[in-house]
């Protein structure tokens, strides 16, 4: 799952190219990996119905119980513990956005009804602005490109660009709320405002240069009805706060839940990726290298990279393979694989590091 951008400037310095050990558009296709990945992992397409209905509803449910318990804490300390809760689990529960842009719709029948409106909608990320998206983000000629909505050159812009890439996510929920509960109702009413909301504000995108089509087919009227259920719910929240229907602090907290689930995700987004192409057109291969794993024994990526986010890399090349089968996928390939094949250079150790990676990447690029 990604979130909204900060306003940056995709343009490479013209000395930050050096940067990377060796350009990735250079990287061959590492066709043994790309044989094993295939041949070893055929019978792990298939989704468990009991363990996406499972996990969701129970990351969900926890979720809430912890807004609930944050709301109605006796003090400030475990307001924060119960906030801490809801956090992790309503981030567990809204990171299945990304496994609805990849399974098929006849495989978990009522999933992605159910997703928005138990979440989706509340939290105000109908799966209309994740779905049509992070396919293009999957596309083998568009990754890393331009047209590609989930990709920013982090590691070649200003160092400034990382921080302020996270701190603008704390404003999201907001940005959502307006975008919804003011810019919905106007834009069917001001055809050009309309057709800006569409490009530029109905995705969950990083790339600032990203412009989206208009919706069409059945596409069209999931959107319809998604984006009526945001902004009745966002009409909803406001009233609710100007005539005090309820608690102002209630909604202030709960606010500063989702707030805190999206900069959660946005620090994810900043180690999904190394985020070293300039744009040009990338292999497989080379598009696995520039994408992260974090596999076990570390657990902590189980909490800030949940739902199969963890194997990221191993996702862009079976983005078909169900999350909970990502990790006997890995298994398979690690122990297969020699040790000198590329698969084995997209796998870190944790968060601490490939930020520092990241920040040291960026800051070579503005001293150069």
């Amino acid at each position: 799952m990604t979130t909204i951008t900060p306003p940056a400037d995709r343009a490479v310095p013209p000395a930050a190219a050096p940067l990377a050990k060796a350009p990735k558009v250079a990287i061959a296709d590492d066709k043994a990996m790309l044989r094993a990945v295939a041949e070893l992992t055929r019978e792990l397409v298939t989704p468990s119905a009991s363990i996406y209905w499972t996990d969701f509803l129970a990351s969900a449910a926890i979720g809430y119980a912890g807004v609930a318990a944050a709301i109605l804490a006796p003090s400030t300390g475990w307001m924060l513990v119960a906030a801490l809760v809801a956090v992790l689990a309503l981030y567990r529960a809204g990171s299945f956005i990304h496994e609805l842009t990849h399974i098929r719709k006849q495989a978990l029948p009522g999933f992605r009804l159910a997703w928005n409106l138990i979440l989706g909608i509340p939290l105000l990320i109908p799966s209309f602005m994740y779905e049509g998206i992070h396919s293009l983000h999957h596309n083998r000629t568009k990754y890393g490109t331009v047209e590609d909505p989930e990709y920013l050159p982090l590691a070649l812009m200003k160092p400034w660009t990382v921080p302020l890439f996270v701190v603008a996510a704390a404003f999201a929920p907001l940005a959502l709320l307006f975008r919804y509960a003011v810019l919905t109702p106007l834009s069917f009413v001001i055809p050009p405002l309309r057709k800006l909301v569409v490009e530029r504000y109905s995705g969950l995108i990083i790339n600032p240069m990203f412009r989206r089509k208009p919706p069409e087919g059945e596409f069209r009227r999931q959107w319809a009805w998604q984006e009526g259920g945001a902004w009745a719910w966002s009409t909803l929240l406001i009233a609710a706060g100007v005539f005090g229907w309820v608690p102002l602090r209630a909604l202030i907290i709960f606010g500063a839940i989702a707030s805190a689930t999206v900069v959660l995700n946005q620090i994810r987004t900043l180690v999904a990726h190394l985020w070293e192409n300039d744009g040009e057109v990338l292999t497989v291969t080379g598009q696995f290298l520039d994408s992260v794993n974090v596999p076990p024994p570390g657990l902590l990526p189980e909490l800030w990279a949940p739902v199969g986010l963890r194997y990221h890399a191993l996702h862009h090349l079976l983005p078909g393979v169900p999350y909970h089968a990502l990790p006997e996928a890995h298994r398979r390939l690690k122990a297969t694989l020699p040790a000198d094949s590329q698969y084995h250079k997209a796998n870190y150790k944790g968060l601490p590091g490939l930020v520092a990676k990241l920040l040291a990447g960026s800051a070579k690029g503005a001293a150069a």
